[in-house]
């Protein structure tokens, strides 16, 4: 009989421990809105810090593959494997298009991944050049850089020709054989004003006016580039047309889905680079209208430009003068803080293409072009909050800082370097378990080995590894599953590297490699 009133005051007590309990939660959880709601500012960064070793090692082996990549007389080589090549590229047009660089694993020059290298390794240089400085990969950088618009620029001999593209494609991939071997005809395409790409033409208006702005120390130059941006944007706006309908043999190997994208983005880095309002307003006004896509986040990539348009844009917003502001402009920068919410991976708009392991996955040709491009943009975005003291963005009602976008960014990039399923790195050259049967022509064939267009298939077909290393290739990927086929030569899809990923991992790394300086004006 007496066990009944002790279970009662068990029972008491434990109620007031729950009330308890539920007051002092209750404390918490306001002491923490109240918190929130008073955050100011986030800290503006200062100097670049000490390096993060893994970034820094990761960067040095990135920008080597650009080396690797030139085509041309190679001044001051350092690719022991590598030599002088495509000497003739462009003589039948009494043109010197030697330099440029190759597009991937094979001998072609497409113009418009190549431009957009161009352009994005500018962006990455004008952002982050002090951080590749501490780490003596700026030189390097620039090195590459001028190296392709050097290409550029002779490529665009009249105001309204661009040669778009050196070699065909279908003689050239039925070839297996080195770069300083080469036999096989060399044919020249261009776009002009009865065959009109605007998208090549726009973004290699952009890879110039951006390229001015890394180059401005040297007027003669910088003024050069500029001047050729300018007559190129003329071009691809007034003489409107998709290059792969005007020459539909391109579409095989880089369809473009489109040419709005490339005319904001050019446009963009006019305005920065000219600090002319008429390009501001092309971006804002009826041009913005028709193709900006606000509201709709999309993927960077060579063939879509309209997020790194938003970004670059938005930074206007968050750094720029009250003068420049408008509705347009606000536009873009919501529309860049919408990538922004997809990115996160806990936000409630996160975007559900990821694989188990945390890679933002959106295609199975070349998988990592577009986590890294990505991550490229949320490291940005993160430094331009952290510039201007934003402290947080908001992702339908909830809150998230720098922090998350620049975490976001280094989980991508810790993938691409071995953070895995698989514990593969896929930047060659990088860690202890990286791929040694690169899709790449002159990594796979010995420099000792005599080849012609057709007997160098046996170097493909060998079940050795290349006997070069293409250090610093960012290989296509894994597969949905993070899955990966590292003794096939032959498997493009996965073991092929891209010049154009080399320059996405380069402003990716530069951006992660010591803690951000404050942003500056390009100007």
């Amino acid at each position: 009989m007496g066990v009944k009133p002790s279970s009662r005051g068990c029972f008491g007590w434990f109620i007031v421990a729950v009330i308890l309990a539920l007051i002092v939660g209750a404390i918490v959880y306001t002491v923490k809105k109240k918190s929130e709601k008073s955050e100011g500012p986030a800290p503006i960064p200062g100097p670049p810090g000490a390096p993060d070793k893994k970034y820094a090692d990761a960067l040095k082996i990135a920008t080597q593959f650009f080396d690797i990549q030139k085509s041309g007389k190679l001044v001051d080589n350092k690719i022991s494997w590598r030599g002088d090549s495509a000497l003739r590229d462009g003589s039948q047009a009494k043109l010197d298009l030697s330099k440029g660089m190759y597009d991937a694993g094979d001998h072609m020059k497409f113009g418009l991944p190549m431009a957009f290298t161009a352009t994005v390794l500018s962006w990455a240089i004008l952002e982050y050049g002090d951080q590749m400085d501490v780490v003596n990969q700026l030189e390097p950088a620039k090195d590459s850089l001028k190296w392709i618009t050097d290409y550029l620029i002779n490529a665009h001999p009249e105001a309204n020709v661009l040669y778009i593209q050196v070699g065909d494609p279908d003689t050239d991939h039925g070839c297996w054989d080195r770069p300083e071997d080469m036999t096989e005809k060399r044919p020249l395409t261009q776009v002009n004003t009865s065959f009109p790409g605007t998208d090549v033409a726009a973004e290699t208006a952009a890879a110039m006016a951006s390229a001015s702005l890394v180059f401005k120390s040297d007027s003669t130059y910088s003024s050069t580039l500029l001047r050729h941006a300018k007559e190129l944007f003329t071009f691809a706006d007034k003489y409107r047309g998709l290059y792969s309908e005007s020459i539909p043999e391109v579409a095989t190997y880089y369809n473009s889905t489109g040419y709005g994208d490339e005319l904001l983005w050019a446009a963009s880095w006019l305005y920065h680079a000219t600090g002319d309002k008429s390009y501001l307003q092309y971006v804002t006004g009826q041009n913005g209208k028709l193709f900006a896509q606000w509201g709709s986040p999309t993927w960077f990539s060579w063939d879509n430009k309209l997020a790194g348009a938003q970004v670059l844009l938005s930074r206007l917003t968050f750094l720029g003068n009250k003068d420049i502001s408008n509705s347009g402009l606000q536009m873009y920068t919501k529309t860049a803080e919408a990538v922004m919410c997809g990115l996160i991976p806990d936000s409630p708009t996160a975007t559900k293409s990821r694989t188990d392991g945390g890679l933002i996955w959106v295609s199975q040709w070349n998988a990592l072009q577009h986590p890294v491009a990505s991550a490229f943009l949320a490291a940005l975005y993160s430094d331009y909050m952290l510039s201007s003291g934003t402290a947080k963005i908001s992702c339908n009602g909830d809150s998230y800082k720098p922090s998350d976008l620049r975490k976001f960014a280094k989980s991508q990039a810790d993938y691409v370097l071995g953070n895995n399923p698989m514990k593969m790195s896929y930047l060659v050259g990088y860690g202890e378990n990286y791929p040694q049967y690169v899709h790449h022509r002159g990594a796979s064939i010995p420099t000792d080995a005599t080849t012609g267009c057709k007997n160098g298939w046996k170097w493909l077909e060998s079940k050795e590894p290349n006997p070069n290393e293409a250090t610093g290739a960012l290989v296509g990927g894994p597969f949905l599953n993070e899955t990966f086929v590292s003794n096939d030569r032959n498997n493009s899809m996965q073991a092929e590297p891209s010049t154009y990923n080399s320059a996405l991992i380069v402003g990716l790394l530069s951006g992660l490699v010591t803690t951000s300086s404050v942003v500056q004006s390009f100007t």
